[in-house]
């Protein structure tokens, strides 16, 4: 399952933690990402993935979010991701919570 190797992947490599859902009391900087979409074509499967950085403020967010990006550009490594790509991203503060947040959109290609 490709959120598990993302996870993973991201675990190992980031300097905060990640998850695929909220849960509790949750720390003050994360990474929280969800599987978007998905498709298969010639046996390679494509997924859309949206990953937000949380932090307490709009420059800690937008940091990680860079950070992110870095990480997740580098999953091209991974023996079943066959590409990579940045869709979008962009401040998502969350103006209900008051949660500073940016969201980084990834296409990924993978087996």
């Amino acid at each position: 399952m490709i959120e598990l190797v993302i996870k993973n992947y991201l675990d190992g490599h980031l300097s905060v933690p990640s998850f695929l859902e909220r849960s509790g009391k949750m720390p003050d900087e994360f990474i929280l990402f969800e599987k978007t979409s998905g498709a298969k074509r010639n046996q390679v499967k494509s997924s859309t993935f949206a990953f937000q950085s949380y932090a307490p403020s709009m420059y800690g967010a937008a940091k990680l979010n860079e950070e992110l990006k870095d990480v997740v550009e580098e999953l091209i490594t991974v023996d079943e991701v066959s590409s990579v790509r940045l869709n979008s991203d962009y401040n998502f503060t969350d103006t209900e919570t008051k949660e500073y947040r940016y969201q980084a959109v990834f296409d990924i290609n993978h087996y």
